[in-house]
């Protein structure tokens, strides 16, 4: 079962050995992790307690479950009784659907052949039309799904290729479609995160709304969505921080709608009664497909 303590378990472990969650690392809270994988977060904590007694993992007060070490402290004795175990049991269930020891030998040498793909899955990038909206869809993964994702513009195209997985925005896939065998691209569909939108739209009597962001080529490009989003018949007036400045009109703007990018300029010199923060949100069907190919295999 794919969402039982031992599941869970033995994903985090192979996760963990190839690095993709690296020594020191803070591993996503319990029910953090266990709404992303649509799970409890009693079993998600069974499972970190199974790591945890493995010495993989410790928990810190204060932190969370941390990344110990990179392989269980199992000597070779010990790491061969497991994996006998383990194949014993495999092996008597092929048996048992009919398949004979050419079969399963075929089956074994596939597999092995195979294992190079937790490698092809340990680096992942978001692809956006700047590097500030590849960040906001990075960042909707990283907290539905749980995978950390570096940031990839469309005009870096020639650096795509050194990736392993992509992260691309549906009506930006047909750019990549010729890297498609020899990297895994990922169709991602998006929106703004709905309780957001409903924030926006709730705001009566609000004539003007001001947007600041990092990169100033993200505006036309964020008020295109956000009015492709919202029913908004007022006026947008926008900027981007400059150092640690924010754009004038912020001091007589009722409402100031921020991205990822220019956040803790942001929130330091806004009242937050006055400020809602733009998230991307990941359509149900673009995390499962994620969700399959990186935690489900």
């Amino acid at each position: 079962m794919k969402t039982s303590a031992k599941y869970i378990a033995d994903r985090i472990r192979l996760m963990i050995a190839t690095k993709q969650f690296q020594v020191g690392e803070v591993l996503p809270s319990t029910r953090e992790l266990g709404q992303q994988l649509e799970a409890s977060f009693h079993t998600v904590r069974k499972a970190y307690h199974v790591l945890a007694d493995e010495g993989l993992i410790t928990s810190e007060p204060g932190r969370g479950f941390v990344v110990n070490r990179q392989s269980p402290m199992l000597d070779k004795a010990q790491r061969l009784e497991i994996g006998g175990e383990k194949i014993q049991s495999l092996v008597e269930e092929l048996v048992g659907y009919g398949l004979d020891d050419a079969e399963i030998e075929i089956l074994f040498q596939e597999q092995l052949d195979f294992m190079e793909w937790p490698d092809r899955i340990q680096s992942c990038a978001s692809v956006g039309e700047n590097n500030e909206m590849a960040s906001m869809l990075s960042s909707a993964i990283k907290k539905q799904i749980g995978v950390k994702s570096k940031t990839l513009s469309l005009d870096e195209y020639d650096n795509a290729a050194k990736y392993d997985a992509l992260f691309v925005p549906i009506k930006f896939v047909h750019q990549f479609r010729s890297l498609s065998e020899s990297i895994m691209i990922i169709p991602i569909v998006y929106m703004y995160d709905p309780e957001i939108l409903y924030q926006i739209s709730e705001q009566a009597g609000i004539q003007t709304i001001g947007l600041v962001t990092a990169d100033e080529e993200s505006i036309p490009k964020i008020i295109n969505e956000l009015k492709q989003s919202i029913p908004f018949e007022g006026s947008f007036v926008a900027g981007s921080i400059y150092g640690r400045s924010l754009p004038l009109f912020v001091r007589d703007t009722d409402l100031i709608l921020y991205t990822q990018g220019s956040a803790r300029l942001v929130e330091q010199k806004v009242p937050i009664k006055n400020r809602i923060r733009l998230d991307y949100r990941l359509a149900d069907r673009s995390a499962e497909m994620i969700r399959a190919e990186l935690w489900d295999q």
